[in-house]
């Protein structure tokens, strides 16, 4: 089963930096080594400003985090501008980029169903937060855990023909998508 921790985000203009504080290529938030990383089963008290959320990520696990409660700090999550997809009768919402398929961003997890087959593909990084009735706010606890394990394993997409795509569920620790597959040869022919 796949651990979740709590990281803090803090979106930075000057520098993108990765979870061991360097440089990071990845557009995306300030990812501070000097924060506490607290079990997400703790409670957690949002700060002024911040809005607990479950944060997914192409090919990564997906994760409860603390995000700055603001425009431009969502925007820098999702990489571009924002759009509000309303998939589930729960209190939540999809914050995901606008343009992900159209800027080609990388696959990252099909939305499902009552009966589990895939009827939307989103691209990019993306989270899931509370609705109130106006904004943004915090992932509610009580759902915390479903949508935790709705979206935990990162997913590869396979093109079945000309307009059906198989979402499939991987294990990012035990798989190594960045190297090719092994083949047979036709040595020893």
């Amino acid at each position: 089963m796949i651990s979740t921790q709590v990281i803090f985000i803090q979106i930075k203009k000057e520098q993108l930096m990765n979870d061991q504080g360097t440089k990071s290529e990845n557009a995306g938030a300030y990812i501070s080594s000097s924060e506490p990383i607290r079990d997400a089963a703790k409670d957690m008290a949002a700060a002024d400003g911040e809005i607990r959320v479950l944060l997914v990520q192409p090919g990564k696990a997906a994760k409860v985090v603390m995000i700055s409660n603001s425009l431009e700090a969502m925007q820098k999550i999702v990489g571009g501008e924002i759009e509000a997809a309303y998939f589930f009768d729960d209190p939540v919402v999809v914050v995901c980029n606008e343009e992900g398929k159209l800027n080609g961003m990388p696959l990252n997890r099909a939305i499902r169903g009552e009966k589990g087959q895939p009827f939307e593909i989103i691209a990019g990084t993306f989270f899931i937060c509370g609705l109130g009735e106006e904004d943004f706010t915090s992932l509610p606890k009580e759902l915390q855990k479903k949508y935790e394990d709705k979206f935990k394993q990162p997913e590869t997409f396979l093109r079945m023909g000309r307009e059906k795509i198989m979402a499939i569920p991987f294990d990012p620790d035990k798989e190594d998508r960045s190297k090719p597959p092994k083949t047979a040869t036709h040595e020893g022919r």
